[in-house]
């Protein structure tokens, strides 16, 4: 066979077993993306914490701590009494044991609180990163936890490296749904609206980045509806890969 032949055949074996992938990836859609810590981190993944220390509560206890932090949250925003997230998260750790008429030990109280500074990376999290930021997009953190939950969840899941920057909402003294919140993004990275895509993991903080004006994806992973509140998120899915393929314009 002659070396024309050989390349030429060479050539089509390339291009039809997609050895051409490099060349036919798209630009991503978006320069950087803000993600809320919660599409990263599995918030339920200090129920074994709270079961070991109230067996047969774990479920149900995790679910209203969470749910009283942001009440919280939305509560001091309304009152104009901001405070450190982790100290949000300790209060409503001492309403939750209350609520449900539990004993609160200092050591089981210590125990539980610092469960916030090592969550575990949901299974497809840290993966997703890493092909983002292959891509060349800047990835930061837009969310209501303090510099210390930031830094320590990532830090003990060792992907720090992965995020541009860890950015909380405490740099301006506000918490999410606030607008003042959002606008940190583009403050920080120096790009316009259309520039940054939103991750979020609830309904109402997709709620809050699309009314702000961000281009939204919902990563809804426990399967939740949607906010009547007359605004959705831009697209939605369960988990990373509609994330990915949304921004890396993949099939």
């Amino acid at each position: 066979m002659s070396f024309v032949k050989w390349a030429f055949v060479v050539f089509c074996i390339v291009l039809f077993s997609g050895g051409c992938y490099a060349q036919e990836q798209s630009v991503p859609r978006f320069k950087a993306i803000a993600f809320d810590y919660f599409v990263i981190f599995d918030p339920n993944s200090i129920t074994p914490d709270v079961e070991k220390a109230f067996p047969g509560k774990g479920a149900e206890f995790t679910k209203m701590w969470r749910a009283k932090q942001f009440e919280y949250g939305f509560l001091r925003t309304i009152t104009n009494r901001h405070t450190d997230f982790f100290k949000v998260t300790d209060d409503a750790l001492i309403y939750t044991a209350k609520a449900m008429d539990l004993e609160l030990s200092e050591e089981t109280h210590n125990q539980l609180l610092n469960a916030y500074l090592k969550l575990k990376p949901w299974p497809d999290a840290v993966d997703a990163l890493r092909k983002l930021k292959a891509s060349g997009i800047r990835i930061i953190t837009i969310a209501n936890f303090s510099p210390k939950m930031l830094h320590s969840n990532a830090d003990a899941a060792g992907i720090t490296d992965l995020f541009d920057e860890l950015l909380s909402t405490e740099d301006n003294g506000t918490y999410k749904p606030d607008p003042r919140a959002y606008a940190l993004g583009m403050e920080r990275l120096h790009l316009k609206k259309e520039d940054i895509l939103f991750a979020a993991f609830g309904g109402w903080d997709a709620y809050g980045a699309k009314n702000f004006g961000y281009t939204t994806y919902w990563i809804n992973r426990f399967n939740l509806p949607a906010e009547e509140l007359g605004i959705e998120a831009d697209k939605t899915s369960s988990n990373m890969e509609g994330l990915l393929n949304f921004v890396l314009g993949h099939p």
